[in-house]
This record gives structure tokens, C-alpha cells and sequence, in this order.
């Protein structure tokens, strides 16, 4: 019965946030008392391991530490189960030049915590920049058609999440939505709920992690970064120290020239997203080649490859200025197609059991090629 089930599943999750504000709301003099009954054992209406999910991401996001350890500060937080409950579990805003991993960043945790890079809820602020599009965030106004029905463009499941692990949200490209949206977004923001305009029906976000991403002050961090390495040649002790005070004040000020002070202020964190550097480029591509691994399951197939070959779709690919997503396209130009050829015109099936069939790629005359290393075949 899985509707009795999803049922039963938001009313204890609605049990445990009413208990959290209950506790919220309990005196000074009361607390002591409390903490003594309670268990010996910390326990939290959160069940997920923060060192697995961490250990995923870091496997997946490269070259973005800060940006990861904000996400694991994130979690304890709210595997403890210590956020404020009359707000969102965690808004951050997520800034970076594009193809650095802020999305993606994003989808690793999704995979990490519900198996799936697709579980949570995508709202492309783009579409939003029009003032007259702001109903499809905050609904059809009373007296319009669908204003009784209060639909929207947000996932109401993916949102809240489950009893054990929180929703997921990300507001991407949040600089392009119009004054509307942004405002419609305070209260969210502030209280974890957005009541549609008919007021019809409301959505929480109280058990939601929040994600903003957006490409503002990218070219601000990259010109602040070039000059700092020129001014590093000859102070290099003094300009370690101001890097960080530096950025965030070119960060805060764009910040503030795009959105209100309301806005920037119900922000929980900030992140700015470095630019890829070479160094990754050669993992960000065996990611891709592991990624095409699992997409050849399907096909009983497996792709080896020699060193050669990484380095040869790095330096093919690598393009500072458009990040991961241009290695992406060396892997489909410079592999993925050819090995696509040779796979229709040269693939059979393995005779004995589910073993896929074994194919290897290697660099000849400035190409890649393959062969077969697996002969026992129909």
C-alpha cells in the first residue's frame, strides 16, 4: 500500500517538526530537566551517514574543497538535528564561473542521500525573469484561471523529502529571476513557507536544504585572481593573509548591486567556486570514462584505457573559461563518437555467462583506437 505508506510517512514527519517546536519553545529553567531524560545516546529524526555521503561527493567534486566542506559542515548540522525549525534546514548561495561543479555539486548530493541525481527539486530561475511569470512560483492569483488549484512549479515531494532525510531545492541561475521572485523567495527564506497567492494551499521548506547557484561576479573573482598572482611575484607574504578579505568584500559588493540587503542577509552561506585548474582536468576526465563505464553496462560492455588516453582528451579539452563542461565535450568528440563506431560495426556478444566483453583504448598517430580484449564470443 504505497499511498497508506507515503501517508503515514508525512504524518510522523509532521509529529517530529510539531516536537521541534514544542522543544523550541520550552523555558530556560526547563532545559537542564531535559537534557537529563532524555537518552544516553544521541539520536536524530535524521538517519543518513555524513562520512559515506561525504566520501561520495569528494569522489565527484574536484578542485572544490571549500565548496565541499561547506556541504559536510552543512550536514552535521542537520544530521544533529540542532537548525532552527521554523526555517529552512540550510540556504546557500552557490557562485562560480560556469562548468566549475555548482550544479553538479548539487546532484552528488541527491545521488548520495536518495540514489538518484535527479531526487530534488529544480526550479530554472531563467524562466522566471519575466514579472508576469512569477505565478508560476507563487501560483495563479484569486480570480485567474488555476487559482482554486494553487499548482505551481515546484515539487511538493522532493521539497519536503522524508521523515529521515531532507528535501533537496535548487534555484538555479538565481540572478536571472525577476524583483517578483526574488521577493516571493523572502519568506521562504525567513520562515521555510510559501503560501500560493490564492492561499489555497502552502509549501513548506522546512525540511529542506536550499540551493541557490549563480554565475555572478565570475568574471570579478577571475580578474581579482590574475591580478593577485601578479602581486604575488612580489609580496607574496603579505597578500596570503588579505585573499580571502579581499574576495569577499568584490563578492558582497556584486552581491548587493544584484539583489536587496533583505535578500543577501537570509543567506545562510556563501561559496565561491574556484576556476577548474589543469591539475584536475586528468581526474574530471577518468570521472567521465567512468561514467561512460556505467552507461556501457546496458551493452555488456567495459572500457579500458591507457594513461595516454586521459591525457591526450585533457589537453584536447581543457578550457579554463568553460570549466567541466568542455571536457565533457573532448570526451564526446575525441572518444565517445569513435568508440560508438566501433562498437556498431565490431561488438559481439560474450558466450559464457554475464562477463561483459573487455575493449581497450589507446592513442595511435594523434587518434584514439580500440580493440577487443575479450576473444571467447559468439
Amino acid at each position: 500500500m504505497p499511498f497508506l505508506n507515503e501517508m503515514l510517512a508525512e504524518t510522523e514527519r509532521k509529529n517530529k517538526n510539531a516536537e521541534a517546536l514544542k522543544d523550541e519553545n520550552t523555558s530556560g529553567q526547563d532545559i537542564e530537566s531535559l537534557h537529563l531524560a532524555s537518552k544516553a545516546r544521541f539520536s536524530s529524526r535524521f538517519q543518513f551517514d555524513i562520512e559515506a555521503v561525504m566520501s561520495a561527493i569528494r569522489s565527484e567534486i574536484i578542485g572544490q574543497e571549500q565548496a565541499v566542506q561547506a556541504v559536510e559542515d552543512m550536514l552535521k548540522v542537520v544530521r544533529a538535528d540542532i537548525a532552527d525549525p521554523r526555517r529552512p534546514l540550510y540556504t546557500a548561495l552557490l557562485l562560480g564561473p560556469t562548468g566549475v561543479g555548482k550544479t553538479e555539486l548539487v546532484r552528488s548530493l541527491a545521488r548520495s542521500l536518495y540514489g538518484d541525481a535527479d531526487s530534488f527539486c529544480r526550479v530554472d530561475m531563467n524562466t522566471l525573469s519575466q514579472e508576469h511569470y512569477a505565478a508560476s512560483l507563487t501560483g495563479a492569483p484569486p480570480g485567474y484561471v488555476g487559482a482554486k488549484e494553487g499548482k505551481t512549479i515546484l515539487d511538493e515531494k522532493m521539497i519536503e523529502g522524508r521523515n529521515n532525510i531532507p528535501g533537496i531545492v535548487l534555484l538555479d541561475e538565481v540572478e536571472k529571476a525577476s524583483k517578483e521572485v526574488l521577493h516571493a523567495l523572502l519568506n521562504v527564506f525567513d520562515n521555510g513557507m510559501l503560501t500560493v497567492a490564492s492561499g489555497e494551499k502552502t509549501y513548506s521548506f522546512r525540511n529542506s536544504i536550499i540551493f541557490m547557484t549563480s554565475n555572478l561576479a565570475a568574471y570579478e573573482i577571475q580578474s581579482y585572481e590574475e591580478s593577485r598572482k601578479k602581486i604575488l611575484l612580489k609580496v607574496i607574504h603579505r597578500c596570503s593573509r588579505k585573499k580571502g578579505e579581499g574576495l569577499e568584500r568584490i563578492v558582497k559588493k556584486k552581491l548587493l548591486n544584484t539583489f536587496s540587503p533583505e535578500f543577501v542577509n537570509r543567506i545562510d552561506n556563501i561559496t565561491v567556486f574556484n576556476w577548474i585548474g589543469e591539475d584536475a582536468v586528468g581526474r574530471i576526465v577518468e570521472l567521465e570514462l567512468e561514467k561512460l563505464n556505467r552507461r556501457l553496462i546496458k551493452h555488456s560492455c567495459l572500457l579500458t584505457f591507457d594513461a595516454d588516453v586521459v591525457k591526450f582528451i585533457s589537453n584536447a579539452g581543457y578550457d579554463r573559461q568553460f570549466g567541466a563542461r568542455s571536457i565533457r565535450r573532448s570526451v564526446r568528440k575525441n572518444l565517445e563518437v569513435f568508440l560508438a563506431e566501433y562498437l556498431l560495426d565490431n561488438h559481439q556478444v560474450a558466450l559464457e555467462g554475464n562477463d561483459p566483453v573487455k575493449y581497450h583504448a589507446s592513442i595511435f598517430n594523434g587518434k584514439i583506437f580500440f580493440k577487443r580484449l575479450t576473444y571467447n564470443v559468439k
